[in-house]
């Protein structure tokens, strides 16, 4: 069954009007008076045009064997003729190509040119619909990629490159230049339906992706060739739909965390963005999908205790049964408020993540949690063991960030026994997702490699690109690069060797 019906509805005259416009106007206005007294806005003010190419200082040496790029997508303009999107992940994207060479590193950074910022682009003011802000007056939405902004993830294989978004097409990019091509269509039945920003590609090249519809209750299944063929697509109906942001792999499964925080149609139709058409209902808990690769219509479900998860680092199945790890928050406070009032220029600190350990048994149905006290977001593996038995995952960590948002600290995770090691890049440097780099020519062992990653020198108003050896973190930077202008904070990155 597939359904071309917009993951994002909303009513063609949404009863919005100077409402829209003066929260709009608020949200610019609390933010530039809280630049003055918050540094860490320093990270959220965006920018209005495209990054030209950049040398940067290096200090230290490049690792003998790593050269190619390292690319990022993250939410980039974030305000537009004066009116400022409401929540971070409401802005158009832009995709920065870090390239590391035995000649230095350079930088730049391109804009996503989807349709929906070149409509903005030519009103001079925000048109389209975003995640949780709907402009005054705003076009209607005819389909998912009319509001699409590209401005989660990138994904290269079967030699395309692509950026990636939630709710609609992958779009293609040039992966030197950064120029945009397009919407990437899989398939006639499947153009223009959702393909998340978090495809796993197996060791052998072979690639799974997902796709929610909200407002049809679907979810979209991609299972995609080493070389970039579509192998099969199919969608099948999900009770009570919930945001979803990542899913696992098994050799065997699939795997899809699913928090309580669910569609209301209801509210959609009334003119709520599409964020504020979720609600949290805790009695749920949080369900989980387990779908067997070679049988999507046979769903097996397990609950545990309430809470909501971003993002998943890998899963492996043991004697039967599925371990993974996540990180998972009590609620969707972060989602639904926190990244709100960042683009106010306010942080207030109720929650945090914590590292979590799941067992899925299919033969007694029983699912099992342990939690570990460790503060962190955006775990990685090594790109060799996806899917795979492994020890090892690499996170962004919080140690003592002050009162401001956002991580201060890397940190390598054992999750067979909890053990941890961390590198702490000071109060003043906020830390973006570090990824890891297998080391080309070595004996494949997992964690054999770098890890890689930007951050923001509050201080110095600079961007860093820092490599460690991934088994020694503590030990600090092998290589640091430094750039001296500061980019927005972004989401999502890989590595493409050269």
């Amino acid at each position: 069954m597939i359904s071309s019906t917009p993951c994002w509805p909303r009513p063609a005259a949404p009863p919005l009007g100077t409402n829209a416009a003066a929260s709009a106007d608020s949200t610019a206005a609390a933010f530039a008076a809280a630049r003055a007294s918050h540094p860490w806005t320093l990270g959220y003010v965006g920018l209005q045009q495209d990054a030209a190419p950049m040398a940067l200082s290096v200090q230290g040496r490049m690792p003998r064997g790593l050269a190619g790029s390292f690319y990022r997508n993250g939410p980039a303009r974030h305000a537009l003729g004066g009116e400022r999107y409401h929540h971070l992940f409401d802005g158009d994207g832009m995709v920065q190509r870090y390239t590391l060479s035995d000649k230095g590193v350079t930088h730049r950074g391109r804009f996503v040119r989807t349709e929906k910022f070149l409509a903005d682009s030519a009103a001079g003011r925000p048109v389209r619909a975003a995640f949780a802000t709907n402009p005054p007056g705003a076009d209607a939405i005819t389909a998912p990629d009319a509001i699409n902004v590209a401005n989660t993830s990138v994904l290269a294989h079967g030699g395309r490159f692509m950026a990636l978004w939630e709710g609609g097409s992958a779009t293609e990019m040039d992966a030197q230049t950064l120029e945009t091509r397009g919407p990437k269509v899989w398939s006639p039945d499947y153009a223009g339906m959702p393909f998340s920003a978090h495809p796993k590609i197996e060791p052998d090249g072979t690639l799974w992706n997902f796709g929610i519809s909200s407002s049809a209750g679907l979810l979209s299944i991609y299972h995609v060739k080493p070389g970039g063929e579509l192998a099969a697509a199919a969608s099948l109906p999900v009770p009570d739909i919930a945001m979803v942001h990542d899913f696992a792999v098994t050799e065997r499964h699939l795997v899809f965390l699913l928090p309580p925080l669910v569609f209301d149609r209801a509210r959609a139709e009334a003119g709520e963005t599409f964020l504020d058409s979720h609600v949290w209902r805790p009695e749920l808990g949080l369900r989980v999908l387990l779908l067997a690769k070679d049988r999507l219509d046979a769903p097996q479900w397990f609950t545990l205790p309430t809470g909501f998860v971003f993002h998943i680092g890998n899963a492996c199945e043991d004697k039967g049964v599925v371990r993974l790890d996540c990180i998972r928050s009590p609620s969707a406070w972060a989602a639904t408020t926190a990244l709100k009032d960042l683009m106010r220029g306010q942080y207030a600190e109720k929650e945090h993540t914590a590292v979590a350990l799941l067992e899925l048994n299919p033969a007694t149905g029983k699912a099992e949690q342990h939690l570990l006290p460790l503060v962190a977001e955006f775990p990685r593996v090594d790109p060799r063991i996806v899917g795979r038995t492994y020890r090892q995952v690499f996170t962004a960590a919080r140690v003592d960030a002050g009162e401001r948002p956002g991580f201060d600290a890397v940190m390598r995770l054992d999750v067979a026994s909890g053990a941890h090691e961390l590198y702490r890049y000071g109060k003043d440097v906020m830390v973006e997702e570090h990824i890891f780099v297998p080391r080309p020519g070595g004996r494949g062992r997992e964690g054999e490699g770098w890890v890689m990653g930007t951050a923001l020198d509050l201080a110095r108003q600079q961007m860093l690109l820092s490599v460690f050896d991934a088994q020694h973190l503590a030990d600090g930077p092998l290589m640091q690069a430094r750039m001296d202008r500061v980019m927005p904070l972004g989401l999502h990155a890989i590595f493409v060797p050269a």
